[in-house]
């Protein structure tokens, strides 16, 4: 266990005090860690209801209330793996284009230091930029928890960048393997017959809620899995995937979503995949009720990172343990 990166210990300092980081870690620089906490306070991308920019603020306030060890797996990932908060990206609420450049060369550098981002939005085009520097070693497969499938080709008929393009783009650029992307979760109406068409035709699988309902959990999940297979993957997570019962402070809610309990679960069943980033995105503080949203983000977050540090520590080789590496 590396003394250096752990949580502040809430029986010295309370939860409510010390400077607000991501789960209370040290604030770090990639290079000092195996899993990069990061925070993208980017909403350019919204097409209507603003606010995901200060989705990462209020995510690391809520993160307070995680503690060190998974209740359900036993894993506590902070014994596991070095991890830091290491800030959020610069970026240029008045340059959409700009933004995206700033992300993506963030992303290459967490790349080239060997870490693995996990990542805070921010609205969902922050997945474009953020894969444009991490996937230097060709397309990666996608695990994908949304409402809404983001592979629309453009809005207001010019806006090819926004957060319903994000992986349309990816695909088109070579960033995602189409037929190793997974989409979990899909529901709500839509303003064209044609929406999901490139998603069909490009060879995504599309699981629409009335179908994760019917074959439950682990069945899905089994699915994605094989789908996916060995090889490196990417895991997106908008909070619009749950229920806005649960989770109201979104720019886009979808009613007849998956409830808490069931996003736990899927997420745990991502342990033992090679998992090179993920992140957690859309929670709009402006539109959320007494933090609720923002405490779902961040423990989504937790959940992601202990199966993240379990995948590193597994494949960490004997003679290289964590509190030894550069």
């Amino acid at each position: 266990m590396s003394e250096d990166f752990q949580p502040l210990d809430s029986g010295l300092i309370p939860r409510f005090a010390g400077v607000p980081t991501f789960m209370r870690l040290p604030q770090a620089e990639p290079e000092q860690v195996e899993v990069a906490l990061i925070g993208v306070p980017f909403d350019g991308g919204t097409t209507n209801r603003a606010g995901p920019r200060h989705g990462p603020r209020e995510i690391r306030n809520q993160s307070s209330m995680v503690r060190r060890v998974h209740h359900a797996t036993g894993i506590s990932p902070f014994d596991l793996v070095r991890a830091g908060d290491c800030g959020d990206v610069p970026t240029n609420p008045l340059d959409l284009g700009d933004s995206l450049d700033k992300i993506a060369a963030f992303y290459r550098r967490v790349r080239e230091a060997s870490a693995v981002p996990l990542t805070a939005g921010g609205d969902h085009l922050i997945s474009l930029p953020i894969l444009r520097g991490i996937a230097t070693d060709g397309p990666l497969g996608m695990i994908h928890f949304d409402a809404h499938s983001d592979t629309y080709d453009s809005f207001f008929g010019t806006s090819r960048y926004n957060h319903g393009t994000p992986f349309r783009r990816a695909i088109e650029e070579g960033l995602l393997d189409p037929k190793r992307v997974v989409q979990i979760g899909l529901r709500g109406g839509i303003s064209d017959a044609s929406n999901f068409d490139f998603a069909k035709q490009a060879g995504i699988r599309l699981i629409f809620i009335e179908e994760f309902e019917a074959r439950g959990v682990d069945e899905v999940m089994a699915e994605a899995r094989a789908i996916v297979g060995e090889q490196p993957i990417y895991v997106s997570f908008d909070i619009d995937v749950i229920d806005p019962s649960f989770a109201p402070g979104t720019g886009t809610p979808e009613i007849g979503g998956i409830t808490t309990r069931e996003a736990q679960r899927l997420v745990r069943l991502l342990r033992g995949l090679d998992i090179r980033g993920a992140d957690l995105v859309e929670v709009s503080p402006p539109f959320d009720q007494g933090g609720i949203t923002a405490l779902t983000g961040a423990t989504m977050m937790f959940e992601l990172l202990c199966v993240l540090a379990d995948s590193i520590a597994t494949r960490r080789p004997a003679s290289a343990p964590q509190t030894m590496l550069a």
